[in-house]
């Protein structure tokens, strides 16, 4: 149940052009690597993948980069889980211990309701956080003095 290396950067690549949505001028890809310390091999990949489900849209040239194809608020982190990290949830109900006949025991039958619900706690807190809410709540309060 743990997040992938590539799930963690997708989601703080897409964080920061979150952070950087209303600037006009795309986020350079070295920049979020810097940023972040993620291999810029690595989140090339990542950003074509995003790029591909419309989630970012990229700009070619000296001054292009990458920016968010929708607004913060409409992207989730399921949005983007789905693209660069599908869960292996279709998976894991296949390959459930089964005895000779092919029928789960009621204890495994039992267990297996429990990942099942942890499974779908999970895919709801992820389809009810957006990027709007975490650069909300990553920039906590900002004093002016």
């Amino acid at each position: 149940m743990q997040f992938s290396a590539k799930a963690e950067y997708a989601c703080l690549s897409m964080l920061e052009l979150a952070v950087r949505h209303d600037d006009p001028r795309p986020v350079r890809l070295a920049d979020v690597a810097d940023q972040h310390g993620i291999p810029q091999r690595f989140l090339v990949q990542i950003l074509l993948q995003l790029k591909g489900a419309g989630l970012v849209a990229s700009t070619r040239g000296a001054s292009g980069g990458y920016q968010l194809a929708r607004p913060p608020a409409d992207i989730t982190l399921f949005d983007i889980l789905e693209v660069v990290d599908r869960s292996d949830d279709e998976v894991s109900k296949t390959n459930r211990p089964t005895n000779k006949k092919g029928d789960a025991s009621s204890l495994s039958s039992a267990l297996h309701g429990v990942w099942d619900r942890i499974v779908q706690s999970r895919q709801q807190i992820l389809k009810q956080t957006t990027l709007a809410h975490l650069v909300e709540a990553g920039q906590g309060l900002q004093y002016v003095i």
